[in-house]
């Protein structure tokens, strides 16, 4: 699958749940929440991260505010695993047909379980990758809990 066909198919999903013109492209890569921040002149915590992970050889979703890491025991708990390991790159295109950097919370050749983190509440406005290291949509918590059916918890490191 193609970097191109991956933003083909976020947009598709965005489409799909009545989300029209959220993606903006830039003219460099944003693999990163700080380098998106800066890009996008907002805080570091309203980018909603697409972080990948394994929970045994299922793919699993953490959609994490950019402010904090992933309490991995909390995410696993609230996933009803016993465990989660981080996941290779190849596993997160293997998982979701997007390289790492690029990740998006939709557009998945199917639906990962799938975790937003409460945090990204407090922004009335949030950023997810869009599939592509050099793009990314707007959206809010509320539209990314419908848009993934994820339940909104606490994954934040205290």
């Amino acid at each position: 699958m193609s970097d191109d066909s991956a933003l083909t198919r976020v947009e598709a999903a965005l489409v799909a749940a009545g989300l029209f013109d959220r993606i903006t492209e830039f003219t460099t890569d944003v693999p990163t929440a700080a380098a998106a921040a800066e890009q996008l002149g907002c805080e570091v915590g309203a980018i909603a991260n697409s972080l990948v992970f394994r929970a045994g050889d299922e793919p699993v979703l953490v959609l994490a505010s950019g402010a904090h890491r992933v309490d991995v025991a909390k995410a696993a708990e609230h996933l009803g695993v016993p465990k989660l390991s981080r996941a290779d790159p190849d596993f997160v295109h293997g998982a979701t047909g997007q390289r790492v950097g690029g990740c998006a919370p939709v557009g998945h050749p199917t639906a990962l379980r799938t975790l937003v983190d409460r945090d990204l509440a407090r922004y009335d406005r949030v950023w997810a990758g869009a599939g592509i290291v050099h793009a990314m949509f707007w959206t809010t918590h509320d539209e990314l809990v419908t848009l993934t059916g994820a339940p909104s918890v606490d994954v934040g490191r205290d």
